[in-house]
């Protein structure tokens, strides 16, 4: 018996940054100093050893800007998309390091866009 697929979801985040790279390092960074404090290692071979929520490795997300202050950050893969289990964990995550003004779950369609 087939599985189903499991529908893909992104997080639509507002903050003030004046583009993607920005918004990449805010994303990163507060991980990354977490991963620091807790190993004492300052080298980072791999972004996607360091899980950020179950199942889900910083490495593994994407950030694109979609206007002003708005970012869209999903799945880097498409074959292991955000579900609305992942979705909902990293989206704790982000609330709790309060790197985003505001942090919203949104379904993607077929293509990988917003829907």
């Amino acid at each position: 018996m087939k599985r189903r697929p499991e529908k893909a979801f992104c997080l639509l985040v507002t903050g003030h940054y004046a583009n993607e790279n920005e918004a990449l390092h805010a994303l990163r960074d507060p991980f990354i100093e977490d991963w620091v404090e807790q190993t004492g290692r300052f080298r980072i071979h791999q972004l996607d050893s360091l899980m950020i929520a179950a199942g889900v490795a910083l490495g593994h997300l994407i950030i694109e800007q979609t206007d002003e202050n708005e970012f869209v950050i999903k799945s880097r893969d498409p074959n292991h998309p955000l579900t609305a289990r992942k979705a909902f964990k990293v989206a704790e995550a982000l609330r709790y390091q309060a790197m985003f003004d505001e942090v919203e779950i949104v379904p993607l369609d077929e293509e990988g866009d917003i829907e």
